[in-house]
């Protein structure tokens, strides 16, 4: 595309933008909420920061007021952004249901160009609103504590209050164009809605903790997903499938009988090994890729566990490993833990766990679920550096405690991951040739086809070696 194309097409795209910006503000209905969260709500907020520090510093715990002023500066960006939700959501299907969408698309704009200026419009007025609402916000606090932000934290939540309206308005927008509803598009606005509440609980406790680098980090992986979220939008967005569609169907007959034909294959009538022949292993080898990225995240987490050891040191004993040895096989045998029972209870554990990365890996395009999976990887790390920090061998601290059963739990661990990667990747980039259902149906056919073969297997060896062997491991390696 030239420069001068391009500035076509933006412009054309703008053509949208103030035409659907004209009419939000006739609308009393999305101007009151902005006027009100822009003007009424940071004098609140400032009432109440001032109002905190006063009562904290009665007990001496200025800090926590101190802490409380930039998490409600982040609260006063935040909430007149999510205006740009219901804009966004009304941004195609409400036009449809008012009859005033067959004109808009029968123009000579592109999808491209449709797309980008609904976004605009949809993100821009709540966003200059939050603007206004910090700034009057900030002038409250001179005027009444003469509180001032930090240069740098102040460039951080205005960065953070306009990358989560991205987000939320390339989700909204999506779901707009996907639905034929207004109410089916407020239902599943859900879907951003309670993940952005997760996240900015998330965000109040880095502030809370004057953690404030980490925000970087957030505002990072809010891009990445706006990215995402925009990739989808542009691909999936269509003006004749928007305007033929009339009625949202959930038929879960059919939808049944894609999976069970995806899942079954031409494994039909072979015989269990057929079906593994012909049906799992392929599926394995389509999993080569995400499996080889999900394996180099879980070492990268054992790696960043272990660094973390020597900044949080926990207060350990240097004992001998014998000693571990013989401390480990007493408390295991007090809980009664080698036994068929606990090994039942490990696998079912184990199973938890990776239904969980699953579900949460189907909300975030696999990305919290492979986060999810990092998590004990990156304990084990860091209780191999405590035990590098007081003088023992980390290499035996992996060969007693974790390998003999670790090789089947951590392969079980790779092999889910790569199958909710593939899973949240359907999502960014449909086939041309099948509908995003049914790609989708596709790829959680092949999960279920990984996790019944070959991921249950190995959380039921992995649950029997950690009961069963881990122990002996223990006493032989550590000679206890």
């Amino acid at each position: 595309m030239t420069l001068a194309h391009a500035r076509r097409s933006l412009g054309m795209a703008l053509l949208i933008t103030r035409r659907e910006v004209r009419d939000q503000f006739r609308d009393w209905r999305i101007l009151a909420p902005i006027i009100l969260l822009t003007l009424f709500f940071p004098l609140l907020m400032n009432f109440t920061a001032g109002q905190a520090v006063a009562f904290v510093a009665q007990y001496g715990a200025d800090v926590v007021g101190e802490r409380l002023i930039p998490f409600l500066l982040m609260i006063v960006g935040f909430f007149p952004i999510s205006i740009s939700l219901v804009i966004a959501l009304e941004s195609f299907v409400g036009e449809k249901e008012r009859h005033s969408l067959e004109p808009l698309l029968s123009s000579p704009l592109t999808d491209v160009e449709l797309y980008v200026g609904k976004t605009l419009a949809a993100m821009l007025p709540p966003l200059l609103a939050a603007y206004l609402g910090i700034a009057v916000y900030l002038i409250g606090l001179a005027v009444s504590i003469q509180w001032y932000p930090n240069p740098i934290l102040l460039i951080q939540i205005l960065a953070l209050t306009t990358i989560q309206a991205l987000v939320m308005v390339a989700g909204a927008v999506v779901i707009s164009a996907q639905t034929t509803s207004v109410r089916a598009a407020n239902l599943l606005a859900s879907f951003i809605i309670i993940p952005m509440a997760l996240l900015v609980q998330g965000e109040s406790l880095i502030m809370f903790w004057a953690q404030y680098g980490a925000l970087w980090w957030v505002i990072f992986g809010l891009a990445v997903i706006t990215l995402i979220l925009v990739r989808i939008g542009v691909q999936l967005f269509n003006r004749e499938e928007l305007l033929g569609r009339d009625l949202d169907e959930l038929n879960l007959k059919a939808g049944w009988r894609t999976f069970a034909r995806a899942f079954v294959g031409a494994g039909r009538g072979r015989g269990v090994g057929g079906w593994l022949r012909l049906e799992v292993w392929p599926a394995l080898r389509r999993l080569r890729l995400p499996a080889l990225l999900v394996s180099a995240v879980l070492l990268a987490a054992v790696l960043l566990g272990y660094r973390y050891a020597a900044l949080y040191q926990l207060p350990l004993a240097a004992a001998g490993l014998g000693d571990v040895a013989a401390n480990f096989d007493n408390n295991l045998a007090q809980l009664g833990f080698v036994s068929v029972g606990g090994a039942a209870w490990v696998f079912f554990t184990n199973l938890r766990a990776l239904a969980l990365a699953t579900l949460l890996g189907l909300f975030s395009f696999g990305v919290l679920g492979v986060v999810l999976l990092m998590a004990p990887l990156a304990l084990t790390g860091y209780f191999a550096g405590q035990v590098a920090l007081i003088g023992l061998s980390p290499l035996q601290f992996f060969l007693a405690f974790i390998l003999p059963h670790g090789l089947f739990e951590i392969t079980a661990a790779a092999l889910t991951g790569a199958a909710i990667l593939r899973l949240g990747g359907t999502l960014l980039a449909p086939p041309a040739d099948r509908t995003l259902t049914h790609n989708f149906l596709a790829a959680l056919a092949d999960w279920a086809k990984v996790a019944l073969a070959v991921v249950v297997p190995l959380l039921l060896v992995a649950a029997l070696a950690e009961v069963f062997l881990t122990p002996l491991a223990v006493r032989l390696v550590l000679g206890g």
